[in-house]
């Protein structure tokens, strides 16, 4: 990750993994590419809570550039969630495409192409791994996001990526774009996307997320000591903790190799610092400080690298596969958007777990209070009732703590409907980075599949 902070005080900040900066500089190249995590790109909290809106920088120059829509109707151009039914408004969602209907025929081989995919010769692993593709597999949701979030890149227009001199791809900002000028017409468009190379490829990035979203999740059980995971007993319950890491690592080996075959360095370096970030979100969780603990903008950060960062690189990538370089308004906007549609996700699924039985959610209820965590509804208690803040620095480990917070936070006015705010504000915020694309069914259906994040029961 990139030593360039977008504010003062961010040195300061405590890293969860820590890399000496002479060490970075010796991975660099001119050429290779210095992302900075996302949450020093776009906003993290609401103004009201402290947040602010990051200084420009290399990855989000573009946030704000409404150059794609110059000349072109957008019947949605002013969409607010919050005039919609369930978030206070009478509007129905259902007027917009249905996002899952779009993209089920794309998706209805997935399974099998993905089993396919982790086949191996060594049946304990391929069953491990294959576990999860069988077993209650949902709406599988994030290849989802990546299938309609490359119909909507492909009905964008390339932009003039050319720098000072008429060159290109002299800055990295200005590369990464995947070779599409064999296509007719010299780009991606709605007409020839659907069965070309670029959409192939941009169908096995879904793939690869998938799965370095179920290893994700393998090894997570291993080490909270999980016993169910989707409705189902846990990989390493059925197996062993040694089957299960190895099949988690097995999942993480093959998509790298199917990675590689993406054939576009850019997109291998972005998707293997949403790698890194997963590692990074785990050791933030097991080495937060007391202190740490009680801040809204440390549970922020740690939810975007174990959720928000594996989606939000993959829609810039799938924008780079799609013939958009690195820096361009359609990258950034897809950045954008699974950086705020990521935490929305993990912001509701934590409502949730306050909310929701064990049955409907797919994991043990209460799961984080149980390892001693901290999620949004919580901390806003603590905010209201002092008496908790201690609970939570000693992540509950004394007897009578869990109890004592699940009664504060019942007993609040206000606390969950603040973690509902939050996840509205980077609901929002989601549909605004989509409505910097032009107007499709794709996008459309993007939008209304943000509304469904925030509004779902399970």
């Amino acid at each position: 990750m990139s030593a360039t902070m977008s504010s003062a005080g961010e040195a300061d900040r405590p890293q969860p993994v820590v890399v000496s900066a002479e060490a970075e500089a010796l991975s660099h190249s001119q050429t290779t590419m210095k992302l900075t995590p996302s949450f020093d790109l776009f906003q993290l909290l609401p103004e009201e809570e402290g947040g602010h809106i990051p200084r420009a920088v290399a990855g989000n120059r573009q946030r704000d550039d409404d150059v794609l829509k110059v000349g072109t109707p957008d019947k949605l151009w002013d969409l607010k969630l919050e005039d919609y039914k369930g978030l206070g408004g009478k509007k129905k969602i259902e007027k917009l495409p249905d996002p899952f209907k779009m993209v089920e025929k794309e998706l209805k081989p997935f399974s099998d192409s993905i089993k396919e995919l982790v086949s191996t010769d060594q049946p304990i692993l391929s069953m491990a791994a294959k576990h999860f593709f069988e077993k209650r597999h949902g709406k599988r949701f994030r290849p989802a996001i990546i299938q309609l979030v490359s119909k909507a890149v492909a009905a964008c227009p390339p932009e003039d990526q050319s720098v000072e001199g008429g060159e290109r791809g002299r800055n990295w900002e200005q590369s990464g774009a995947s070779e599409v000028s064999y296509l007719e017409g010299g780009s991606v468009t709605t007409n020839n996307h659907k069965g070309s190379d670029v959409w192939r490829k941009q169908g096995q990035l879904g793939q690869i997320v998938e799965m370095i979203h179920v290893a994700s999740l393998i090894h997570d059980d291993v080490l909270d000591e999980a016993d169910t995971r989707r409705g189902g007993e846990a990989v390493h319950k059925l197996y062993s903790n040694k089957v299960a890491v190895l099949a988690g690592d097995y999942l993480l080996a093959r998509a790298s190799v199917l990675l590689a075959r993406l054939e576009n360095t850019a997109v291998v370096q972005i998707m293997a610092t949403a790698l890194e970030s997963l590692v990074a979100g785990e050791i933030m969780q097991l080495k937060s400080s007391p202190d740490e603990m009680l801040r809204m903008e440390s549970y922020l950060r740690k939810s975007y690298y174990k959720t928000a960062s594996l989606i939000c690189y993959a829609c810039r990538s799938a924008a780079l596969l799609g013939g958009h370089a690195y820096g361009s308004t359609v990258a950034t906007a897809c950045e954008e958007f699974g950086f705020h549609m990521g935490l929305a996700f993990q912001i509701q699924d934590d409502i949730l777990d306050f909310t929701a039985a064990a049955d409907i959610l797919g994991k043990p209820a209460l799961a984080d209070m149980s390892l001693g965590l901290s999620t949004a509804p919580i901390l806003y208690a603590a905010q209201e009732f002092p008496h908790l803040r201690p609970l939570v620095k000693r992540r509950f480990k004394e007897p009578g703590d869990k109890q004592t917070a699940l009664e504060a936070l019942y007993k609040s006015d206000t606390a969950m409907d603040k973690a509902r705010d939050l996840a509205q504000f980077h609901a929002q915020r989601a549909v605004d980075a989509l409505l910097r694309l032009p107007q499709s069914e794709a996008r459309d259906a993007l939008l209304r599949l943000t509304y469904v994040v925030i509004t779902r029961k399970k």
